[in-house]
């Protein structure tokens, strides 16, 4: 009973396993994700791949608890990587779409408006800062700024 257990569970999570017509397949493609090559793709593309890689990620480290190869313990780190940059690029892409959206609008998420300082922020806008009363409009028309010469010795 418990070798038809043990062998029923790994021959799942084997690196090349066979299929039901003998037909030998790899359950492991180990190729760097690149995030260039990420981008184009859409999101439902990227989300099955995320998938993938996590399945990945779970068949190493049953192997890692028995005691897998050495080489299988070693692309952990690298699966780990490629679910991130996976991820990265879904967050990027859909942050962009948000802005694309809010662009223009008047009011932003607070987390597509810029961040710069609190002091920044509360700071009276341009145009704001240049306003004038009627009063002070007429005030520097009729009465400009005198412009001295100084004489140089």
């Amino acid at each position: 009973l418990f070798f038809f257990f043990f062998f029923f569970f790994f021959s799942s999570f084997c690196y090349s396993c066979f299929d039901v017509e003998g037909r030998e397949r790899r359950t492991l493609k180990m190729t760097k994700i690149k995030t260039r090559e990420l981008r184009p793709k859409k999101k439902t593309e990227l989300i099955k791949q995320l998938e993938e890689l996590k399945t990945e990620l779970s068949t190493l480290r049953v192997a890692q608890v028995t005691g897998g190869a050495p080489s299988k313990l070693a692309k952990i780190k690298e699966i780990r990587r490629s679910i991130a940059r996976v991820l990265t690029v879904v967050n990027q892409t859909q942050k962009d779409n948000l802005r694309k959206f809010y662009k223009g609008k008047k009011y932003k998420p607070l987390d597509l408006r810029p961040k710069k300082t609190r002091a920044i922020r509360r700071r009276l806008t341009t145009k704001e800062f240049n306003a004038k009363t009627l009063r002070q409009q007429k005030r520097d028309t009729h009465f400009p700024r005198r412009k001295y010469a100084v004489k140089s010795l």
